[in-house]
């Protein structure tokens, strides 16, 4: 359910909706993907990595990952080798988030651009936004935490959606608002505690909050 904690008054409408979303957890559940790969990149190497315990904290960068598996000095070759696995284990097993196609939907609806700003490879995330039939305006990728907050800050998104305390950090950096959902690895406490504005059980109630955001925005 949403949050009842209040929530700053939307800025006047003077410029057109653009909403960022982040893409792992938040548009899509990734981790029987996550999970192939760092299978094989282990039968690869040789090197022990628990899945299990790597797709519990999906959301940094690839690399701060790898750092708790492979010697520091191996870690950027295990992620070049990652990233070439990754569309031939990956892509197949992902699944689109409920909600994830009509909260993107809603914004074209509502006049607007959706954005996804993502930690992922940009050619992967690219990938599983072809396979799944999502369709946002643009796609930046590589970015994490307050990094995001450059791409949100030259898109003008008012809005950035995520599941990680990160991405509450991006949105911070932005100016724009936080709307968090719990399908991620944080939950709601965690999210309000990071300074989410806005928290979701996920993105079906996304679409409602927008509408209601909007009418908001345009009556400022």
């Amino acid at each position: 359910m949403a949050s009842t904690a209040p929530r700053p008054t939307p800025a006047p409408r003077t410029a057109p909706l653009t909403v960022g979303f982040d893409l792992d957890m938040t548009l899509i559940d990734s981790r029987a993907g996550i999970a192939a790969t760092y299978r094989a990149l282990s039968a690869e190497t040789g090197v022990h990595i628990d899945d299990a315990l790597v797709v519990s904290r999906i959301g940094p960068p690839l690399e701060e990952e790898l750092a708790h598996w492979f010697p520091a000095a191996e870690v950027a070759a295990a992620g070049d080798r990652y990233r070439e696995l990754y569309p031939g284990h990956a892509i197949a097993p992902t699944t689109a988030l409920a909600g994830a196609r009509d909260s993107v939907a809603e914004v074209r609806v509502l006049g607007g651009r959706a954005v996804v700003v993502t930690a992922k490879y940009e050619p992967n995330a690219k990938l599983h936004l072809a396979h799944l039939g999502i369709e946002p305006d643009a796609v930046v990728g590589w970015l994490w935490a307050e990094a995001k907050g450059e791409a949100l800050r030259e898109h003008g998104a008012q809005v950035y959606v995520g599941d990680h305390t990160g991405d509450v950090r991006g949105a911070r950096a932005a100016g724009a608002l936080s709307v968090a959902v719990t399908t991620g690895p944080c939950d709601a406490q965690e999210l309000r505690a990071a300074g989410a504005d806005v928290v979701l059980d996920g993105l079906t109630e996304f679409p409602a909050w927008l509408r209601a955001f909007e009418a908001a925005r345009a009556a400022a």
